[in-house]
């Protein structure tokens, strides 16, 4: 699978399309769609909103992408950072709660950042997106 790692709007719609193939894949493999998480001890849920906004935020950096390749591991053993309100006028984070910033390190990739909505009615917890955190030297 070649994944673009250029800046590119054409980069940018490839690798959206690697991270919703990928997702696609990891659904078939996870039928229940979730996985048990350490840190907080409950599981993290993917759904629709997972795969939207982390293949829209994901795609634009190649780190990013790579990172999400991962995403077992990830969502396994992320550690739970912060827990913060949900962004006032974000549509996709209306039906959260809470957000639970938590962070997990990659081998070649470095830092990466997992969010993670609390749903208001059912108090799911649900992937919402991943991303590599750049770090300065």
């Amino acid at each position: 699978m070649f994944i673009p790692d250029g800046n590119t709007i054409e980069d940018f719609k490839q690798r959206a399309k690697v991270i919703r193939n990928f997702y696609r894949l990891w659904k078939l493999k996870h039928p229940d769609q979730k996985v048990y998480n350490h840190s907080l001890k409950a599981d993290i849920n993917i759904r629709f909103i997972s795969i939207d906004e982390t293949s829209t935020k994901a795609a634009k950096n190649y780190l990013s992408t790579l990172a999400v390749l991962q995403l077992d591991v990830i969502l396994m053993a992320a550690k739970k950072v912060r827990v913060v309100k949900p962004k006032v006028g974000v549509e996709n984070q209306k039906t959260f709660k809470e957000m639970i910033l938590m962070e997990c390190d990659l081998v070649s990739i470095g830092k990466v950042k997992l969010t993670v909505g609390v749903h208001k009615k059912s108090s799911l917890k649900i992937q919402y997106c991943i991303t590599a955190i750049n770090v300065s030297p």
